[in-house]
């Protein structure tokens, strides 16, 4: 009886069996080394971007402060790169997250299209052919699959549909490391072929049909078809074809992270997020009555504690906004790629309600608190140089109007360069000091 390796032996000697794995059954003209390597060289800039901006958005969250800001397990080294977040330029995260975002979306065309012209490389016969073919092999399947998820789970967040397991937070920052990873050894083993595949151009790529009864063997990088058929667009055409979707998908994203007026134009933006006019009618991405905020919690019950260096006060909505108040013009930006332009809020400063409770100096971190029930969303950390800022504030007012119950009334925080999220909305209790 022969064994299985004699078997396997003999399988690969006559030839791949009938299916996708033979080289003619895919058929497309264009597909080559050329057009790949367009496509991989678009993508090779576009995601170096992507990877520093996606970074730059975990470091924004200041994730070495505490298990509050911090949803991610046990990330050790892949937190090497971590620094306190600067306050300054106050439209920093703005544009941090309107690049990461609408990158992302325009690349999708790109994605797919690099992905339709290496297909025929995923069905390679025999599927392993040594030890280094193995480890390629499984470099190309963590590529495509963190390519995948990626792309996929950043687009859900974009529309807000919190549909996959877990952290959207703790996912999407693993799976950029595990296709970074992979991403990396694929472009070191590629990246020459591709340079030279487009120096030389689409015309160095010469399509042979076989000889009858010959065995297909693969060439151009295994992406040329030995059989193709009639072309209906050339090579250069279909970028084009692809850039055009890239652009389309560019018009009609960029308007989100500009805010105001182009927003309207943001037509794959989510729907219904904004209050309508007035003072109050810029973006929101949850109202109240999304994350159960009761008439009772924001009523003339509420109160607000202000605690530090072993003092606790505690303020009616009244006293608060008896207060010095100071203003400060910025804009909201959050992880999912929007933003609105510069609102015009009025508090108090975070400074100055720490020296209510003895603090002046150097300022610890504050813990912030809201009312609202449930998630990690309620409750934030914040920097000392966060709180030192005099933009930092527990704004009442915005644009010359109380806050509306959507916007955080009775007092939210508003901090230059921060995520949305940060911008903790109904706050109740304000710890200076405490991180927990």
């Amino acid at each position: 009886m022969r064994s299985r390796l004699d078997q396997l032996r003999i399988a690969v000697a006559s030839g791949p069996p009938a299916g996708p794995v033979r080289p003619e059954f895919w058929r497309s003209p264009l597909r080559g080394p050329w057009l790949t390597a367009v496509f991989g060289l678009v993508l090779l800039f576009g995601v170096i971007i992507l990877f520093v901006t996606g970074l730059l958005s975990y470091a924004a969250y200041n994730p070495n402060l505490s298990p509050v800001n911090d949803q991610t397990p046990n990330k050790g080294l892949l937190g090497f790169y971590l620094f306190t977040w600067p306050t300054s330029p106050y439209w920093g995260y703005r544009l941090n997250q309107g690049v990461h975002v609408t990158l992302g979306i325009v690349l999708i065309p790109v994605l797919l299209a690099k992905l339709w012209s290496v297909i025929p490389k995923l069905f390679e016969w025999p599927p392993v052919r040594s030890v280094s073919h193995a480890l390629e092999r499984l470099s190309l399947l963590l590529l495509v699959g963190g390519a995948g998820f990626e792309f996929v789970t950043g687009l859900l967040n974009v529309q807000l549909h919190y549909i996959f397991p877990g952290s959207f937070y703790v996912l999407h920052f693993y799976g950029a490391w595990v296709f970074i990873g992979a991403f990396v050894v694929h472009v070191t083993f590629r990246l020459r072929r591709a340079v030279i595949a487009v120096v030389k151009g689409p015309r160095a790529e010469q399509h042979q049909p076989l000889p009858a009864g010959e065995v297909p063997v693969a060439g151009g990088m295994g992406l040329i078809s030995p059989q193709p058929a009639t072309p209906t667009i050339s090579r250069r055409g279909a970028v084009w074809m692809v850039g055009a979707g890239s652009a389309g998908l560019l018009v009609v994203t960029m308007g989100q992270s500009f805010g105001g007026w182009m927003r309207k134009t943001a037509l794959l933006a989510p729907r219904g997020q904004s209050p309508g006019s007035g003072p109050n009618g810029f973006q929101i991405n949850k109202t109240a009555a999304s994350v159960g905020i009761r008439a009772s919690d924001i009523g003339p019950a509420w109160r607000l504690t202000v605690r530090g260096a072993g003092r606790q006060i505690v303020l009616t909505k009244d006293a608060l906004y008896a207060l010095p108040r100071h203003e400060a013009a910025l804009p909201i930006a959050c992880v999912e790629g929007w933003s609105t332009t510069d609102q015009q809020w009025s508090g108090v400063r975070l400074a100055d309600l720490a020296t209510l409770v003895g603090l002046t100096g150097d300022l610890p971190p504050v813990l912030v608190e809201s009312v609202q029930r449930g998630g990690s969303f309620g409750r934030v950390v914040l920097a000392a140089n966060q709180v030192r800022d005099t933009r930092s504030l527990l704004a009442v007012e915005v644009n010359g109007a109380v806050l509306s119950s959507d916007h955080g009334y009775p007092a939210r925080i508003i901090v230059p360069n921060a995520p949305g999220v940060h911008n903790t909305k109904w706050v109740t209790r304000i710890s200076f000091g405490e991180q927990a």
